[in-house]
């Protein structure tokens, strides 16, 4: 019996602090957190962006990087190579999109892009609208002649902290610089005189005319006038707009600025083949497929959620037997222009009727 007793007591004694470390656990505490998803997306129509005296890129050639807060790469590579989506562990998020890298003063670069920061919450979802616009700065100068008489050995300098431009009298581009300090320097005889500095911002493109005042008489001096005509940031571009986008394949309209233009004709429209077999409530991202009267064309060739697609209706013919995927898989990602009319809806999304013509990339 004493046997038995002691035996149950030592077994007790064993037990008992493996129940007891069991109840203390807490059962979720190496769980780990759920991931939440993050969609990024071009605005389809911004109201604003800077005026300038070129083409706007296309935004399907931006350069996208992604990044946590740690500063760990999620992504970096073209944006329309990237996912829809991104599914990523909770936290804060850096995003910056851009037309090309700006590494300092150069003349015509232009950069344009956006950056912003977002919240990806455990479980849920984060959208990010990037708008197209103007990033960096630029200065034209305007020199007069008098200036040049005055000054025959003169050079002129725009610097900035990241360095500087030699900017020759004749000189007709713009030098581009990040947004902050810029001045413009005069060098001659040996001696550098600093005529005017000026903090530039981001999508503002400075005009500034150098003459001399009084030149030829004691006391001369170099006069600087600001343009107020060339200061572009408080003017508007706005995308779709009557600027010859679309008349040729070369500068086709994107998926998002056709969207914003139904109505137009005759219109070329770029894109990447996404999927086909349209219903008026469904579209097909995967092989096989049944139909070869239409496909979708969507801003990036990941893309698999129809709202974000343009319905393509394929004519009897050439195009329909080379286009269509049921007959030809192998078309599925490929970047593609093609010309015809945008239509308010086919299959009950934007739609691209009558096409005449397209060009494979």
């Amino acid at each position: 019996m004493r046997r038995f007793e002691l035996f149950a007591a030592i077994s007790a004694a064993l037990v008992f602090p493996v129940l007891f470390c069991a109840c203390e656990k807490n059962p979720g505490e190496d769980a780990e957190p759920e991931k939440g998803r993050l969609r990024l997306k071009f605005d389809a129509n911004p109201s604003e962006v800077a005026k300038v005296s070129m083409e706007l890129p296309d935004t399907n050639d931006f350069l996208l990087t992604v990044r946590k807060d740690d500063g760990a790469v999620v992504f970096d590579g073209l944006y329309c190579e990237a996912e829809e989506e991104f599914l990523l562990d909770p936290g804060s998020y850096h995003v910056f999109v851009r037309s090309a890298d700006f590494e300092g003063p150069a003349f015509s670069e232009p950069q344009f892009g956006d950056e912003q920061c977002t919240i990806v919450p455990a479980g849920g979802d984060a959208s990010v609208h990037l708008q197209c616009r103007q990033i960096n700065s630029g200065v034209r100068l305007k020199v007069s002649s008098d200036f040049l008489v005055e000054y025959p050995g003169g050079v002129l300098f725009l610097k900035s902290d990241e360095g500087r431009l030699m900017y020759s009298y004749t000189e007709k581009r713009i030098a581009y610089f990040r947004p902050g300090n810029v001045s413009l320097v005069l060098a001659d005889g040996g001696k550098e005189e600093v005529l005017l500095s000026r903090i530039l911002s981001a999508q503002e493109i400075l005009t500034l005319k150098v003459s001399v005042a009084g030149s030829g008489k004691s006391g001369s001096g170099i006069s600087i006038s600001l343009d107020t005509t060339r200061v572009w940031n408080d003017e508007s571009y706005v995308i779709g707009g009557d600027n010859g986008k679309g008349s040729e394949y070369t500068n086709a309209l994107t998926v998002s600025q056709a969207m914003a233009s139904v109505g137009m004709k005759d219109v070329w429209v770029n894109g990447f083949i996404v999927g086909g077999d349209l219903t008026s409530a469904s579209a097909s991202f995967m092989p096989p497929f049944r139909s070869s009267t239409n496909l979708v064309i969507a801003a990036r060739s990941s893309v698999s959620d129809r709202k974000n697609c343009i319905a393509v209706q394929l004519p009897s013919g050439d195009i329909r037997d080379v286009l269509n995927l049921a007959e030809n898989p192998d078309m599925l990602g490929r970047e593609i222009c093609l010309n015809g009319d945008i239509v308010e809806s086919y299959f009950g999304l934007t739609g691209l009727k009558s096409v005449s013509d397209y060009v494979l990339k």
